[in-house]
Parts: structure tokens; sequence; C-alpha cells
């Protein structure tokens, strides 16, 4: 989304498309949303939020007519309320109640850009990909700690220790707690890294545990397969190759595009072109618009030939 520039255009019967450089919306979103980011590190914000908290916002500061500018906002301090009761309006709408450390701010929906995530249940407010994938990613989760352990472990499992007499217990912590420190590599800075010493008459047993068995990486995989889902995204993009049969590049690009990336860029330019833009300037033609064509750029002797 960052990369995509966004343009403001205008269509007119005689000249066709032409991008409406002189309107006072234009710098702002091409270029400069607002005096500390640039357009690209704004609206990659914007996707962030709709994915991580399943709605973006950002305030539309018109305090400046000359120079506005699009704040934007943190959802975790964002409220969605919607006045049936009319208490604040003759009309019903909604309203945006934005916690800050100042105070509690009430923005109508016409001051307020909100994007939301692609699953919503009423229309107003998007569910974000944690709350859809809780259980999947708390699986991820431990397995990467499951993992983890089995690495800090030199991947051995649990291990019997078999000895006969009696140790009170102070000798059995002192002496797992030996063995445990050569299993670990504790010893390493000593020239001691693969043997684990024991006293006669003792046995060490390992209880093998074999990750193919428990299908670990089937596993895995699976979840991977969910949390690309979740994203609308295909899972060669989350590093799954398993079933990609593109010819090319190109074609990979093309296929995200058409299926992940078009619906996102549609509820921006819809959201943008009723919060931004007049009735008489939708009127006379004027509209925003991705360019995706810059994900499609094929190599110079294509272009040149087209």
């Amino acid at each position: 989304i960052g990369k995509l520039p966004l343009k403001l255009q205008q269509y007119t019967p005689e000249h066709g498309i032409r991008m409406a450089r002189d309107h006072r919306y234009y710098r702002m979103l091409n270029e400069r949303p607002n005096r500390y980011m640039a357009a690209g590190v704004f609206w990659s914000t914007m996707e962030m939020c709709r994915n991580h908290y399943g709605n973006a916002y950002a305030w539309i500061d018109t305090r400046d007519p000359n120079r506005p500018q699009l704040w934007p906002m943190d959802p975790a301090c964002v409220q969605v309320w919607y006045d049936d009761a009319r208490l604040l309006a003759d009309a019903p709408d909604l309203y945006y109640r934005y916690t800050t450390p100042r105070g509690n701010v009430v923005l109508g929906s016409e001051e307020v850009l909100h994007i939301k995530s692609h699953n919503t249940l009423d229309g107003l407010v998007g569910i974000s990909v944690r709350e859809q994938l809780a259980s999947t990613i708390q699986g991820g989760a431990k397995a990467q700690k499951m993992l983890n352990k089995l690495f800090d472990s030199g991947l051995t499992a649990k291990s019997v220790l078999q000895y006969t007499g009696s140790l009170n217990d102070a000798n059995v912590k002192t002496l797992l707690s030996g063995i445990e420190g050569y299993a670990r590599g504790e010893m390493k800075s000593a020239g001691i890294e693969n043997i684990i010493p024991i006293p006669v008459g003792f046995s060490l047993v390992p209880l093998n545990l074999k990750l193919a068995d428990s299908q670990f990486l089937e596993l895995r995989q699976y979840s991977a397969l969910q949390i690309a889902s979740a994203f609308g995204v295909k899972p060669y993009q989350v590093g799954d190759y398993t079933k990609s049969s593109y010819a090319s590049a190109e074609a990979q690009q093309l296929s995200f595009l058409v299926d992940t990336l078009l619906y996102i860029v549609k509820q921006y330019e819809e959201e943008i072109g009723y919060k931004l833009l007049t009735d008489d300037e939708v009127a006379d033609g004027y509209h925003t618009k991705f360019n995706v064509a810059v994900m499609l750029r094929a190599d110079q002797q294509t272009q040149i030939n087209t």
C-alpha cells in the first residue's frame, strides 16, 4: 500500500483524465499527509493499523484551509459510537470518541477517515486478524517456544537417569544440575561440549522426541496457511512454496493485485473520495486513484514494445 502512488484526478469530457495538481488535497494525498510523515509512511501506518487492530483512523485537519493535513489516530484510543438516540445532532450519525492525555475528543464521521479490515460483523467496525486467529496465533507462539527450547537443550529431549541405591533430595538436585550443565553446553568454555560424565553404576537413557512423529512441520505449515488466509494473501507470500505454480514473478504480482490488493485499495479510494471531496467536486469528475501499475511493471523491452 505504501509504495502505490495515490493520485487525485479529474475526468473531463474534453481532455479525458488529468492530474488535479491544482486541487488543495493533491499534495496532501500524494506527497505529504502531514508535516511529519511522507505519503508512503502514512499509508503504510494506516494499513498496519487496519490489519493489526482491524480499524485505521485518521483525523482530517482542515483548520488551515490552505494546508489541510491527515493525522493518524491510535486505534486503541478510539471508540466508535452510533448516535441513534439523536443526543448530539438532529439525525443519527457515527461519532469517534478519541481518548488523549488532555481528555476526550468527539469527532463527527465527516472528520475522520476510517478504513476497516475485510472482516466486519456490523459494517461499522472491522475485526482484527488477531481476533480472527487468536487460537492459531497462540498455537504458533507455543510451537516457536517449544522449538527454541529444543535448540537451547541441543535438540535433546528429556532423559531418565537410572542408578542403584538411594540419594537424598539435596544430592539428587546437585547431581542433576551438574549433568544438565554438561548437556546444555555450559562447559563449552572449558572445552567440554559433547561429553556428559556420569558416576559408575549410573546410566542416562534419553526419551526420544521425533518432530516428524508429532507432525510438527505439518501443523506449522497449516498455521501459516491459516494466517495467510486471514490476511487475504497467498501462501507463497508467507514463505510456503509447496503449491506455487506461477509461470513468472509478474503472474504472481498480478495474482496478488487481483486477489488481495484490489479490495483494499478500493476501500481506501471510496473512503477518501467520500470524506474529502464535495458532491460538486465529484460531479465535476474529481476522484482518487491508486496507481497499481507500479506493481505490474514489465521489463524494459516489453514496455518499449507495448
